[in-house]
């Protein structure tokens, strides 16, 4: 283990040359720098955000969804069916024509009526929009909370307006308590979701504006995220970010072996924000199209809180008469809703 754990923390590899742990392990007095023990700090610390999570979620987001009259319901329920049940828990959920006219022969059931089963056994293992808006609220108040306490500290130090200054006598920087709360903190939220991870909705972004039924909002929110995620990631990141990483970094502190790693990383980042970006942009000429924002391409298609469309000329019906401009699950346009039956996106 010994052996091991000197092999990962070789000097030669994570600090520049002439640079020894033992430099870093007795600092001045009243000085302090980083050290891998302050990861485990963020453990004890992610079990309390996990908590405050549980209250928030039920009984601050819980208030604002009944408020807004989102309702707990779940969707029309699959009529009990063994055979069914048990083609779908052990074989597929999405069963294809093949399994579809099997099933059908078997039950001596309509194969439309053996997929309509198949749809609705899988929109009632899917979270309730209510259970939707209640994450998204968590995950936006503390977004916001970290990125307002973040900010306000940048906002105070000088490698923000000169980011030649990260570079200065690296690695012997001092570690304020600012700046070390801030990193525990975001750590120990994204340890914080360890606990959740199999129950958790697969969603990135709050759409609170979406779920609750405010296409307005919604639309309006769109489009300051894709301004400010192409200002943050088309212009800061490469300009102040990657520019420093890379170059000020190479002239003043010159590379080691694990600069390369990370600048590599820190451009695959990069690469995946122009992906990002490519599909954000194609969201936005499609709103631009139909006058509103309808679907988001780096999302699944789901229905979680009503069924999905039973029959084209039913969803034909329903996207005829509009709730608020579109439906409640999850931002695609009522007037897409037959596509959803083909499980298709764009």
């Amino acid at each position: 283990m010994a052996a091991l754990s000197a092999w990962f923390w070789n000097e030669r590899f994570w600090l520049p040359h002439n640079v020894t742990w033992a430099d870093l392990a007795d600092p001045a007095p009243g000085v302090e720098y980083p050290k891998a023990g302050h990861l485990f700090t963020a453990l004890p610390l992610a079990l309390g955000i996990f908590v405050v999570r549980i209250a928030f979620e039920r009984f601050i987001a819980n208030a604002c969804a009944r408020r807004l009259h989102i309702q707990q319901g779940v969707g029309r329920r699959a009529q009990p069916n063994a055979v069914l049940e048990k083609v779908f828990t052990s074989i597929t959920k999405n069963p294809d024509s093949r399994h579809l006219d099997g099933l059908s022969k078997q039950l001596d059931w309509d194969a439309r009526k053996v997929q309509r089963w198949f749809r609705h056994r899988r929109n009632q293992d899917k979270p309730s929009i209510h259970t939707k808006f209640c994450e998204s609220m968590w995950r936006f108040t503390f977004y916001l909370s970290i990125f307002s306490y973040g900010f306000q500290f940048l906002w105070q130090s000088p490698w923000l307006w000169d980011t030649r200054q990260c570079w200065y006598g690296y690695p012997y920087q001092v570690l304020t308590s600012g700046l070390y709360h801030y990193y525990v903190t975001e750590l120990s939220f994204y340890w914080s979701l360890m606990f959740s991870q199999f129950t958790d909705i697969k969603r990135k972004a709050a759409k609170l504006a979406n779920y609750a039924k405010y296409q307005r909002l919604c639309d309006f929110l769109f489009i300051v995220f894709s301004v400010v995620f192409f200002i943050t990631r088309l212009v800061i990141y490469p300009i102040w970010v990657l520019n420093s990483t890379m170059f000020e970094s190479w002239a003043i502190v010159g590379p080691f072996p694990s600069w390369w790693i990370f600048n590599v990383l820190l451009l695959v980042l990069q690469v995946l924000h122009i992906i990002w970006s490519y599909l954000i942009a194609r969201i936005a000429v499609k709103a631009i199209l139909r006058g509103k924002v309808c679907n988001d391409v780096r999302s699944d298609i789901e229905s979680s809180s009503e069924e999905e469309a039973d029959a084209p000329t039913e969803s034909l019906k329903m996207s005829s008469h509009p709730s608020k401009g579109e439906n409640s699950t999850n931002g695609h346009c009522v007037t897409a809703k037959a596509r959803v039956q083909n499980h298709s996106s764009w």
